[in-house]
């Protein structure tokens, strides 16, 4: 298997048979799973510090990016998503402390959550760990929630203008 085939194979749909095994298998085997999710569409050094930082809480980081309709829906702007979902996916994959990429549909990454049954969700400082969602499913099973300060001047949207300009 070349590195790009690699890459690829940390990259599953939300309804792949195979990552509900992988998923099965990790928890029979006590790892400790950290899911985050975001569209993540210029990453940036922002984005680096945030996923190590959620990788450090556990044995096993999945991430959910969103799929390019999710995103469109999201309102971060008419331009937005810039990059395809495969090439944001691609992209994701490829850092070593992911170890899994889910591409998803919907507006929010409930359902992917419930499937995945993480023993940490994390988001950035701007939530309250409360209004995460997910935060039902995770501490419905003594789950944590955990919040990740972002690292100061780094954004897509402000990279984003940057660039327009």
């Amino acid at each position: 298997m070349n590195n790009l085939e690699l890459i690829q194979s940390k990259i599953f749909n939300e309804k792949d048979t195979a990552l509900k095994n992988l998923l099965a298998t990790l928890h029979f085997k006590g790892k400790k799973v950290v899911f985050t999710n975001g569209v993540f569409d210029l990453l940036h050094l922002g984005h680096i510090d945030y996923l190590s930082k959620a990788k450090d809480l556990g044995d096993f980081l999945v991430v959910g990016v969103n799929s390019d309709a999710s995103a469109k829906r999201l309102g971060k702007g008419e331009n937005r998503p810039i990059k395809d979902e495969h090439s944001r996916s691609v992209i994701m994959a490829s850092l070593r402390f992911v170890d899994l990429v889910i591409i998803f549909n919907d507006d929010t990454p409930y359902e992917v959550i419930k499937m995945v049954q993480p023993d940490i969700l994390v988001k950035g400082a701007d939530y309250k760990p409360e209004d995460i969602v997910g935060y039902d499913v995770v501490t419905s099973k003594n789950g944590e929630v955990v919040t990740i300060d972002f690292l100061p001047g780094y954004s897509t949207t402000a990279l984003e203008k940057k660039i327009r300009e």
